[in-house]
């Protein structure tokens, strides 16, 4: 039977979290280049049509970014250390 957690939920092995959390990882790397270039669009002079589509996207990545959060939240919940026993 697999480790539960204090609300009798089960937690996922140490090899399935580690590698969730590394994609996870990658996947914050990934959405900052973006954060980082819609800033940077955002110090340009564009039209209104532009200016819209900056904001879906920024408004976008932001909200990628909130739940890559929480899915880092809850990996590091799940992550139970291997009893050395």
């Amino acid at each position: 039977m697999p480790p539960q957690t204090g609300s009798g939920s089960a937690l996922m092995s140490s090899e399935i979290n580690t590698k969730l959390r590394a994609l996870a990882h990658d996947l914050s790397n990934s959405i900052e280049t973006i954060m980082q270039a819609s800033y940077l669009l955002a110090q340009a002079n564009l039209d209104d049509n532009s200016r819209k589509w900056l904001e879906l996207i920024d408004n976008a990545t932001r909200d990628a970014a909130r739940i890559n959060r929480e899915i880092r939240e809850i990996l590091r919940s799940q992550y139970a250390p291997v009893d050395p026993k």
